[in-house]
Formats: C-alpha cells, structure tokens, sequence
C-alpha cells in the first residue's frame, strides 16, 4: 500500500534521528502490524492497544506534507 509506505517513510525521514530508543522501537514494533490494523489505526477508526503505539501513530499523523 503506497499511501502508507508514504507516512512511515516520511516519518522515518522526519523523525527517526532524533527519536529516543524507545520511540524507535514503538516503529519497529509497529512495521510487524498487519496492513489492515495499520490502516485502522492511521485512519482513526481504531487505536492499537499498546500506548506507546498509539501514541507513535497518533505523531505520524500529524505530521505535515
């Protein structure tokens, strides 16, 4: 799914750098979710159980264009 290999890499080229250890590890934790969770989550129709997930993908998207 383009659309969303487009939010975590603009994430990751945003972000990653200077996002402590534990945030990364919230994103590689959050690559081993299943497409359709993942849409769920950046769509708003659910959110991930896990708070730091939840918390991760609620900083993906916001981020701007």
């Amino acid at each position: 799914m383009r659309e969303l290999d487009q939010l975590l890499e603009r994430w990751l080229d945003r972000a990653w750098r200077q996002s402590p250890i534990a945030q990364r590890d919230a994103f590689l934790r959050l690559l081993d979710s299943e497409d359709d969770k993942l849409w769920r989550w950046f769509l708003g129709h659910e959110s991930p159980d896990d708070a730091e997930l939840s918390a991760l993908v609620e900083r993906i998207r916001c981020l701007q264009d």
